[in-house]
């Protein structure tokens, strides 16, 4: 059964406001509409184009990343809690592959996974001194690669911090990493204040 074009553009606002990194051929597809009337129903509610909404996000959600420059990390940045956790989405384009098979060069997702391992660390110098790193599945051009990282201890007995990044492909895990990274400055929750 056909909804009115009313109802579409209530379920349309109502799914980016819970997805704002839905793209719109996600939309055409769960809508069974066109892309172009997606595009079309996007501009009539001025809802900007995904990479907007991704900046939109990204600046009222996350703090200032101290330890590199934001254009410094691999994959747009989408959320940030310093110390904690973050998320960055990279999209695989044509320059990111093998020209022969199409399959994502692995260092690009590495280095999606490190920046990101470091720009979660609330400090100005923050340098990874150990990966222990995974592949498990292809990624291919034209995907998106959403990665997830978590801050696990903030000093170990090493006095190093430790890091875990899982990268998912439409909520498939294809790539899992544990960061040792080294920090000028170490954050002692017990007692409120940095050494």
């Amino acid at each position: 059964m056909r909804i009115t074009k009313k109802e579409r553009h209530r379920l349309l606002k109502e799914t980016i406001e819970n997805n704002p990194f839905v793209t719109d051929e996600e939309l055409a597809e769960q809508f069974q509409m066109s892309i172009q009337t997606i595009r079309l129903d996007r501009m009539e509610l001025s809802i900007p184009e995904l990479r907007e909404r991704i900046k939109h996000v990204a600046s009222q959600q996350f703090e200032e990343v101290k330890s590199l420059k934001i254009e410094e990390i691999i994959g747009e940045m989408v959320d940030l809690q310093l110390d904690k956790s973050a998320i960055s989405i990279f999209d695989v384009r044509k320059e990111h592959v093998f020209s022969r098979n199409s399959i994502a060069r692995g260092h690009y997702l590495f280095a999606q996974a490190n920046s990101l391992a470091v720009a979660v660390l609330n400090d100005e110098l923050a340098l990874t001194t150990k990966a222990n790193v995974e592949f498990l599945h292809q990624v291919k051009e034209n995907e998106r690669v959403v990665a997830k990282a978590e801050v696990l201890q903030n000093e170990n007995e090493r006095g190093r911090a430790i890091v875990e990044v899982n990268s998912f492909v439409n909520n498939e895990l294809v790539f899992t990493g544990n960061f040792e990274l080294y920090r000028t400055s170490v954050v002692h929750s017990e007692e409120g204040k940095e050494s």
